[in-house]
């Protein structure tokens, strides 16, 4: 069987392009018939990872850099990583970009410790690196390190307020600052009353303590006749307590008894003074009785020769007694 010319040329430019492929991919690093296994690394700052860069664990290289993609917006950027090896990586382990002024910027994993370990397209974690230069200050300077550390934070606080400050803050801020002086003034007025009370001469507080150093030195002047009086209202109350009270309580109580008894008895028609009281008939006697004496008494003043006579002669008065009593003019109730 002749095999014609184009047939050859065709066999050969397929062979060339696979020979063509595969010399590509063997100098982006990546082996060739080895097992392999492609994970990816999120971050949002590659530190100029490219292409092909290694990726080491524990200073071994296991793999590179397959490829390296982005969104639109440029926020998170994605390196998919070729690892060639056939190891096992944790799913807690996390995925460092150490750049290298003077070398190759590389991928370095930090094995963690989970049981699992990442699968076929799984994403890794990752963290932002120090960079070169940290991770020399740090060793030679631990000091200038946290220097530095404290200058990257305070910048990042300066930039984040002058975000906030807008133009309704700066308002706000400024109102804010008039209130303080308007509360310094206050303070400052509040400041010189209080002085005014600590004026050694005329303050009111000088005087209060004037008057109380007055008001204590009358009570030591006075200490011996307070001494009395507390001792005299000490035996008054010694004298309280040794009264019976409860013996003048119950005889005060039996007076009561007694009285209303008596009320009682006044009240009723029992015994002379309740009669007296409650009887209409004894009223009627001692009032025709009243009647008669002064009908008598007036007979007397009328015509004492009556009731009085002297005769030598025994001479009889023919005048009738009075019927009637005569009112008398002189008498004034």
């Amino acid at each position: 069987m002749k095999i014609t010319n184009e047939t050859k040329v065709g066999v050969l430019a397929i062979v060339a392009i696979t020979f063509l492929i595969l010399g590509f991919n063997f100098l982006k690093g990546n082996k060739l018939f080895t097992k392999s296994m492609t994970i990816h690394a999120k971050y949002a700052n590659i530190q100029g990872l490219a292409t092909s860069n290694p990726v080491f664990i524990n200073g071994l290289k296991v793999g590179n850099v397959a490829s390296i993609s982005s969104d639109k917006n440029m926020r998170e950027i994605v390196a998919t990583l070729n690892i060639e090896s056939d190891i096992n990586i944790p799913n807690n382990s996390v995925a460092l970009i150490i750049p290298n002024p003077l070398a190759t910027t590389k991928v370095d994993i930090r094995l963690g410790d989970a049981p699992t370990f990442l699968k076929e397209k799984d994403f890794i974690n990752t963290e932002a690196s120090k960079g070169i230069l940290d991770d020399v200050l740090q060793k030679v300077d631990p000091v200038l390190f946290e220097v530095k550390n404290v200058a990257t934070s305070l910048d990042s606080l300066i930039e984040s307020v002058s975000n906030i400050l807008n133009k309704k803050m700066q308002n706000n801020i400024s109102d804010a600052i008039d209130n303080l002086n308007k509360i310094t003034a206050s303070v400052l007025v509040s400041a010189n009353s209080l002085q005014s009370l600590l004026d050694k001469n005329n303050g009111a507080i000088t005087s209060t303590l004037k008057n109380t150093s007055s008001f204590t030195g009358n009570l030591a002047a006075n200490n011996e006749k307070i001494t009395a009086l507390i001792n005299n209202l000490n035996k008054t109350s010694g004298n309280l307590a040794a009264m019976d009270f409860k013996k003048t309580l119950n005889l005060l109580d039996s007076t009561i008894n007694n009285l209303k008894m008596s009320l009682s008895k006044i009240n009723s028609t029992e015994g002379s003074l309740g009669l007296l009281i409650n009887d209409p008939n004894l009223y009627k006697n001692l009032t025709a009785t009243s009647y008669k004496i002064n009908l008598l008494l007036d007979d007397v003043r009328i015509h004492p020769k009556r009731y009085v006579s002297i005769s030598l002669f025994g001479k009889k008065v023919k005048t009738e007694p009075l019927s009637t009593t005569i009112t008398d003019s002189t008498y004034k109730p």
